[in-house]
Order: structure tokens, then sequence, then C-alpha cells
């Protein structure tokens, strides 16, 4: 039995075969289809298969972050809640969320976009995890813009919309190592199962 197994549900396992036969064909890489997978199974939505985009090498880059105990920087508690338990069994990175994180609230600016303007401080090189908040994310870019300090990776797939579209699109326009959705889709389950495939990944290939 490899390691991505042992880290699977049988569930998951007869779950990702019903996927492959309903996906087929697809332009995806091995290790980026992987990722859409198991974002496919979180949702049961196929439409992520041309909605997620990554950047050169960041599945490879956002691998050895998480070999290396980069600590993971999530904007909500659902997101920590759907990847902690993973996190423990393998590298057991430090997780740390914005919204936890929040000793004041800038005037202006939500709890969530303060907490993470404050985790970026702290851990400008962490692997930064957005499903919920895009205003959180705008501020990242913004900051990441200013400073020059770049995260190993962001996963920026915020759901709904307000701000939704011009935080992605954001993402988008700087060089960082990045995994996001395009449009209004995204959320809490989709970045819990981005990261938790990338610590599969990981761990598989630290075998």
């Amino acid at each position: 039995m490899n390691q991505q197994s042992s880290l699977n549900h049988p569930i998951v396992e007869e779950s990702f075969k019903i996927i492959d036969r309903e996906i087929g064909q697809h332009n995806l890489s091995l290790l980026e289809y992987q990722i859409a997978r198991r974002v496919i199974h979180s949702t049961a939505d196929f439409e992520f298969i041309d909605l997620l985009k990554f950047s050169p090498n960041s599945i490879t880059i956002g691998v050895d972050a998480l070999k290396n105990q980069t600590p993971i920087i999530t904007d909500v508690t659902m997101v920590k809640q759907g990847i902690v338990n993973l996190v423990a069994k393998t590298f057991n990175n430090s997780i740390i969320t914005a919204i936890e994180n929040v000793t004041y609230t800038l005037p202006g600016k939500t709890r969530t976009e303060t907490g993470l303007l404050e985790c970026y401080q702290q851990y400008p090189q962490g692997i930064y995890v957005i499903g919920n908040a895009p205003t959180a994310l705008l501020a990242l870019c913004q900051q990441i813009t200013q400073t020059k300090l770049k995260p190993s990776l962001i996963i920026g797939v915020p759901v709904g919309f307000v701000s939704v579209l011009e935080s992605k699109k954001s993402l988008e326009q700087i060089d960082i190592p990045q995994i996001r959705v395009d449009g209004r889709k995204g959320g809490s389950s989709v970045a819990a199962a981005i990261i938790n495939a990338l610590i599969i990944l990981a761990w598989e290939n630290n075998s």
C-alpha cells in the first residue's frame, strides 16, 4: 500500500474512481489533476476541473514548503478544521487562523483582514490558504506588492459576490506561487481540499 492510499479512506478512493470515469480526458498535469480531483470530491462540482489555475511550479513549491514545516495560515476556522487532522498525521506544520489572531481591528477593515495582515507580519514566508474572505486576500496582495516579502504559496479561493473577482484578479497579477479558482466559486471546503491534496502529495513524495 502506498502512502497516498494509506491517508485516504476507502470511500474516498472509490469516489476518486468514479470521478476519474466521469471526467475522462482533461488538460491538467498529473499533479494538478490530483488536486482538482480532491476538490471535486469535496464539492461534487465538476466545473472545478476548468476553474482551478496553477502558477508554474506552484505544486512543487507547495510540497517542498509543507515538507519543511512552513506554517500554514488560514483565513477562517473552518479551513483550519478541514486540514488539522491530516496535518497532525503528517508534517505537523503550525496552523494559524487569521480571525483568531486579531489583537485589534484596523479602522475600515474586517477582523479577518486585520488578522491576516498581522499573520503576514509574523509569517511572511507562510503558506496562505484563503477560502472565505476576499477582502483579506486583497489586503494580502496589496501588502506583498508594497513589502516585496513573498509567501511560499497562496491558495486563493474565496467564494461569493462582493470583492471576490477583484481579489482573485489581484492575486493573478502578482508574482507569487499560487493556486486559485477563477470566477465566484470556491469556499472553505475547496481551500481545505487543495491544501490536503498538497499534504498527501508531499507525504507520498517523502517516502
